[in-house]
């Protein structure tokens, strides 16, 4: 290990890497400015569902634009190189913090996003071709330690092999859940689209996406597979951004892999770039990147606790009771990719001693998004129980008692209740710890 702590190699793929991420970021803030999802997610809303330990993250209200301002800033001087080291901290602060306003708009890969960008605040992705390193001949580099882009590559790897080791479930090998309803829905796409109504088609899904999840980071890896593997990257990515609304992240995994290619497959993508914008390439700068010692005595440390994080968080399902996909206790930060199709009705009722009962009008409180996503997961029900207990107790509710029925359909099967309907919400309490009123779904899913 010391001896691999050691070895130096090109600095082009990090450059290429931060330049790549920079302007794909900076793309999606335009792209939610543009579309208006700025206001529609962030500020529309009377109510937020904040994570478990962050609710000191609020909505900004009309300063949301200057948040999403600020991020796009950051990912523009973070593509150029431009006081990197504060531009990668501020890019990562700002996007985490959109991130974390509201658990109803949570994607996996938000969460990538996040610690992609948390790594690049350390990582000297800017000692080559870089307004840094131009203006500052001293950090020049044509190289750098190579532990440094060998943690790209590793977290690339860690996200597609989790992704691949949840598929290995009996509704996604074995039912074709949930691609047997989500293809059919787009059989009016021109050529392709006909067969989505074919069960074959959504089994034959179903099983390559487990084998590309679970084969790709090999395929990458090894030289002699390299280009098929990164071929499969494109298509696999291109056919999901076709079929399935998630935004960047088909783009930002493309370009994510050009990582694990040569230096010399940097170097000519650096050498296109300088000749088109005209400014001196330098890639091939004589002098090494080097963190001070003290430095790395700290990094090395930092970053394998955050790789064993990354590699513990995937599996603390395994410390509660009942079926994952049903209950969702341990189920985000785990690199499940669209395993399912959940669908829920919750109708609230809030109740006190003095014989006062309202049934809640849910459209009062939450967005159309919200409401959909809140009515299938236990966390965020109890988090609007919460709400509509301190709203009605501000209407004169002595002590008020909230109760939900709950019913959620999960890949297809029929409906059952999720919450017991005799748990006074109001006296529960979010925690780490296993949620007892969340009902059996009365069937299992096997598998990880």
């Amino acid at each position: 290990m010391s001896a691999y702590f050691q070895r130096m190699t090109s600095a082009a793929p990090l450059a290429v890497f931060r330049i790549a991420l920079g302007l794909l970021i900076f793309g999606s803030m335009v792209r939610f400015w543009a579309k208006g999802w700025i206001h529609d997610l962030y500020i529309q809303p009377k109510f937020f569902f904040t994570f478990y330990g962050f609710g000191f993250v609020k909505p900004l209200g009309a300063y949301t634009y200057v948040l999403f301002a600020l991020c796009a800033l950051c990912a523009v001087m973070v593509a150029f190189g431009f006081l990197y080291r504060m531009a990668s901290a501020g890019l990562f602060l700002t996007f985490t913090y959109i991130e974390l306003i509201d658990k109803s708009t949570y994607l996996n890969h938000y969460y990538f996003i996040s610690m992609i960008c948390l790594m690049m605040i350390f990582l000297p992705a800017h000692a080559c071709f870089s307004v840094d390193a131009f203006r500052n001949k001293k950090l020049l580099s044509g190289k750098v330690p190579r532990w440094c882009v060998d943690s790209v590559k590793l977290f690339v790897c860690l996200v597609y092999v989790f992704a691949g080791i949840a598929k290995l479930n009996s509704d996604w090998l074995l039912q074709a859940m949930p691609l047997r309803i989500w293809l059919p829905a787009k059989n009016d796409l021109p050529i392709i689209g006909p067969l989505f109504n074919y069960t074959w088609v959504a089994y034959a899904f179903s099983w390559l996406g487990c084998v590309y999840d679970l084969s790709i980071a090999f395929l990458l890896l090894n030289r002699r597979t390299r280009v098929v593997g990164y071929g499969a990257v494109v298509i696999f990515h291109l056919l999901t951004a076709i079929l399935f609304p998630i935004g960047m992240f088909p783009y930002i995994m493309i370009v994510t892999a050009l990582v694990f290619f040569p230096e010399n497959v940097h170097a000519k993508i650096i050498g296109t770039m300088a000749a088109w914008i005209r400014v001196p390439n330098l890639v091939n700068a004589s002098g090494e990147y080097k963190y001070p010692v003290r430095v790395t005595k700290l990094l090395k440390p930092a970053f394998c606790i955050f790789f064993l994080v990354q590699a513990a968080l995937p599996f603390r399902y395994v410390l509660y009771p009942g079926e994952l996909f049903w209950s969702e206790q341990g189920y985000r930060f785990s690199w499940r990719v669209m395993l399912m199709e959940k669908a829920g009705y919750a109708q609230f009722t809030v109740k006190d001693g003095a014989g006062k009962q309202v049934v809640v009008d849910n459209s009062e409180f939450l967005t159309t998004l919200q409401e959909k996503m809140m009515a299938t997961q236990p966390d965020m029900i109890l988090q609007y129980a919460h709400m509509l207990r301190d709203h009605f107790a501000a209407q004169g509710f002595r002590s008020p008692e909230v109760y939900v029925d709950s019913y959620v359909a999960l890949n297809g099967r029929l409906g059952r209740p999720l919450v017991d309907a005799g748990t006074n919400l109001s006296n529960e309490h979010e925690s780490f710890n296993d949620k007892p009123w969340i009902l059996p779904p009365g069937y299992e899913i096997k598998g990880f």
